[in-house]
């Protein structure tokens, strides 16, 4: 009976999208970008950097990529409007501790310019609230429980 070769393992995904040249990005219109950049900047603690225009910010994303903030072309304008998608950012807290993080985390997306959405609750999973940022897209907050 002849040898067959072993088969050639798939490169790991981290290695595929290198070879690809791919990233990824989420892309956020805005109707004042740099004020957009700022609240995000904050929020994740992370500086703004300038993008391909001057109405056109990035900031690293903390799963990777980038979040893109920037103002759509008067030619092809993107009304506000909600929908289902939103951004979600995370932290961990202890058990005991993940609403006490929350209402936190919640007073300085207010003094960001956020505004509550949907109060604060505990889950079972963790914590959360829906807030919407200063130019009205949803925006989870969510502690989880770190033990």
């Amino acid at each position: 009976m002849p040898e067959t070769a072993a088969p050639t393992p798939s490169p790991a995904p981290k290695a595929l999208v290198a070879a690809m040249g791919m990233t990824a990005s989420i892309v956020l219109a805005a109707d004042d970008p740099a004020a957009l950049a700022q609240f995000y900047g904050a929020l994740l603690d992370v500086e703004p950097q300038p993008g391909l225009s001057s109405t056109h910010w990035r900031l690293r994303w903390p799963a990777g990529g980038w979040l893109e903030v920037y103002a759509p072309s008067k030619s092809r304008p993107q009304p506000r409007q909600q929908g289902r998608l939103s951004l979600c950012l995370q932290r961990q807290a202890e058990r005991a501790g993940t609403l006490a993080l929350l209402n936190s985390w919640i007073t300085s997306a207010l003094a960001l310019g956020a505004s509550v959405q949907d109060p604060p609750r505990q889950e079972p999973f963790g914590a959360e609230a829906w807030l919407l940022d200063p130019e009205g897209n949803r925006l989870l907050l969510l502690v989880l429980p770190s033990t």
